[in-house]
Formats: structure tokens, C-alpha cells, sequence
């Protein structure tokens, strides 16, 4: 577990490279008309931020020409490395496998359209010399009314999906989430960096997309410290959501039941105190440390 350690004052290191190793990882079904826009943001983001990095992209099965595009990119663009599920698989496999092929120090994974906003990608991963992981989380902004749970969850339906109907069924997975498994996360599906050592470790085994509150809680039951930062969802340019998708919807419920009972519960007892520690929150800054709130001042403008 990483230990809090002082740093320089922010500038010292403004206009440089993160010195650490990174894996952006990602997957895709058909999503041929986004998945080259996707190539092309995720490189020209990582070659302005990181020193070293790669790529690595799952193609879950697709029956139209996002494989074919993936490998065509890869031969021009080493650090991406391209891999295919002979059939569709769904989301959690997918990413098991990219997690598992990742080999840089940190690990993160972007949506293919690119649904969240990476702008302060520089700052993220400077907060990880300070905590062991760093969780994105739809900001709110910060009103007197924003602190009482119901007015904070209409705020959280305006900004979290493309639709009323998806904003409205990625709400509810949330609150059953934080009732079943018991960590307060102010978000389950976000832009999350991993020391790769750590989530690797995880045994993980969610085949839907609740394979990343997965990584979440399971990760939090180590004794991880977590630092909350605002990364605000971005609307999908071209190409059509699964996710909203009703039996998308209906497998993840079940998918959620299924975890909670299969390991939820017996996490929830054997390791209450880790799970219960405090979240660190950059919305919160009471609770940091002077080198932190330096670091991560240009991110409180995301809660106005």
C-alpha cells in the first residue's frame, strides 16, 4: 500500500512527463465508426502526459471492421496492442483480460467513446504518489442544497449519461450498490487509476459492467487508500450505448445479486473496517494533507 509522502510544490513539476508507467485499457463491440477518434485521443493524451505507456484494446467479438481498423492502427502504432474475443463476451471479461495484459505501473481504463473527461489527466496521476487509488467521480456542484442526498441525486441524473433513461438506470445501479455492498463511493463507474500490482491481485469474476464496482469494493477490502477527483461524463459523439440496452440492464442487476451473494455479504462482515475507512474526497479538503490540496487546487473549479 502506498504511504502518503511529501512532494514539491506543483510547479516543480508543471510542463513535464509523468515519470511512471501506464496502461490505458479499453474494449469495444462494433464500434467502427468511434474506435480510430478513441486510438487517436488516447495517444495523443498519454504521448503529451506520460513518458512511457501502451494501449491495450479488446475486441469483444465484433462483426463489423472495429477489429480490422484496431489492427490496422497497431501496425502503425506499436505501444497499441490489439486482442479479439472469437465471440462476444460482455464488458467484465473483456476487461479482466485487458487488466490482465496490462504491464505498466499504473492502470486505468477509458470508455471507446470516450465518455469521460481526461483533460486533468496530469494531476491524477501525480495524486497517486499520495494514494493508492485514484477514483474518478461525476462532480456535483457544490450548493447548500446539493448536501441533502435527494437534491444531490437530481444534480446526478442531469450529468451522468447521454439519456433520461440511462441517467436514471446508471442512479438506481448506483444506490443498490452502496445499500448492498456498503462503501460509501460517491461513483461505481468511472475512470479509476490502479497500481497494476493491486488489481491484478483482485480476484475478480463479474461477467457485466459490475466488474468495475467489483474492482472497487474488492480493492477498498485490502485497506487501500482512495482519493475521490471530479472526472465529469462526456456525451458519445457517434455510435450507439449498450449499456441502456434492457437486457444489458437486466444481466447487470443479476449480475450485482449474484456478487452480493456469492462474495458481497462475506466481504461486507469479515471486512467492515476496511471497507468503512475513510474515502478521501477532493471535494472535501478538510481532510487532505497541504501537499494535496496544492496539487489538486485546479480541480475545485470542476465543482462550481
Amino acid at each position: 500500500m502506498v504511504s502518503p509522502e511529501r512532494t514539491e510544490d506543483r510547479s516543480s513539476w508543471a510542463g513535464t512527463k509523468f515519470d511512471r508507467s501506464v496502461s490505458m485499457v479499453a474494449w469495444g463491440l462494433n464500434e467502427e465508426l468511434i474506435i480510430e477518434r478513441f486510438f487517436d485521443r488516447a495517444f495523443a493524451l498519454l504521448s503529451e502526459t506520460v513518458t512511457e505507456f501502451e494501449v491495450v484494446f479488446i475486441n469483444d467479438g465484433s462483426t463489423d471492421r472495429t477489429g480490422a481498423i484496431a489492427e490496422a492502427y497497431a501496425k502503425r502504432e506499436p505501444r497499441l496492442r490489439v486482442f479479439h474475443n472469437e465471440r462476444n463476451l460482455n464488458v467484465g471479461i473483456s476487461a479482466q483480460r485487458a487488466v490482465r495484459a496490462a504491464t505498466k505501473d499504473i492502470v486505468l481504463w477509458q470508455t471507446v467513446d470516450w465518455s469521460y473527461d481526461l483533460r486533468h489527466m496530469r494531476i491524477f496521476l501525480e495524486l497517486t504518489r499520495h494514494f493508492d487509488v485514484v477514483q474518478g467521480v461525476r462532480p456535483v456542484p457544490i450548493r447548500l442544497l446539493s448536501y441533502i442526498p435527494i437534491i444531490r441525486s437530481i444534480y446526478r441524473v442531469r450529468t451522468r449519461s447521454d439519456t433520461l433513461r440511462q441517467a436514471i438506470t446508471s442512479l438506481g445501479n448506483y444506490y443498490l450498490l452502496r445499500i448492498l455492498f456498503g462503501v460509501h463511493f460517491q461513483d461505481f463507474q468511472n475512470v479509476t487509476f490502479y497500481p497494476r500490482q493491486l488489481i491484478q491481485s483482485l480476484d475478480l469474476s463479474s461477467t457485466t459492467s459490475v466488474i468495475n464496482p467489483e474492482c472497487l469494493v474488492k480493492a477498498k477490502a485490502t485497506g487501500a487508500r482512495f482519493l475521490e477527483v471530479p472526472i465529469g461524463f462526456l456525451r458519445r459523439e457517434a455510435g450507439v450505448s449498450k449499456g441502456a440496452r434492457i437486457d444489458f440492464i437486466i444481466r447487470s442487476v443479476i449480475d450485482v445479486f449474484r456478487h452480493w451473494f456469492k462474495w458481497g455479504r462475506k466481504l461486507r462482515l469479515t471486512k467492515r473496517a476496511a471497507l468503512k475507512e475513510r474515502i478521501y474526497r477532493v471535494s472535501e479538503p478538510t481532510f487532505l494533507d497541504e501537499e494535496v490540496i496544492v496539487l489538486a487546487a485546479p480541480l475545485f473549479a470542476e465543482y462550481r
